[in-house]
């Protein structure tokens, strides 16, 4: 490798550029729908997680957004302040905060239930390669997992 680290060192040559660039591409994607709608991407992402289980722990949160609690702190606090969450402290274990979702969290979801369609008719791959690149991913992040959504389409 000493011999051809100039090769090795070039950017075209980095498995973290297109991981990144790409990341970076579906972001500002994700960013044209959720602007309109006053959340951030990653405050979606919470959303998401909320949507599902309609409460959570911020331990149960951090772990399926693979984020720490000094990354999820701020986003908590800024959707509880618009009035989109309830925080409280478990009543089993007061360490553990649990993560509600208000009526108003509730009806966010009807505004934003166009997105996810939006973003991938804006990937201009086939269906095919979409369950690919999303099972390689997941498999990068040492998870197994299977792409639902165009699955039950079929």
């Amino acid at each position: 490798m000493d011999r051809n680290y100039h090769e090795y060192m070039k950017l075209e040559n980095q498995i973290c550029f297109p991981l990144y660039a790409a990341s970076r591409k579906i972001i500002k994607l994700y960013t044209k729908w959720l602007k309109p709608l006053g959340i951030t991407y990653t405050q979606y992402l919470v959303f998401l997680v909320l949507w599902e289980k309609n409460e959570a722990s911020m331990g149960e949160i951090c772990q399926e957004l693979m984020l720490d609690t000094g990354t999820l702190t701020p986003v908590l606090k800024k959707i509880e302040n618009a009035g989109y969450i309830e925080r409280e402290r478990s009543t089993d274990d007061d360490r553990v905060v649990m993560i509600r979702l208000t009526t108003k969290g509730k009806k966010l979801q009807e505004d934003a239930k166009i997105i996810p369609e939006k973003i991938v008719s804006c990937v201009d791959l086939s269906e095919d390669k979409l369950r690919q690149l999303y099972s390689l991913l997941y498999e990068v992040l040492g998870q197994e997992k299977q792409w639902k959504v165009i699955d039950e389409e079929e």
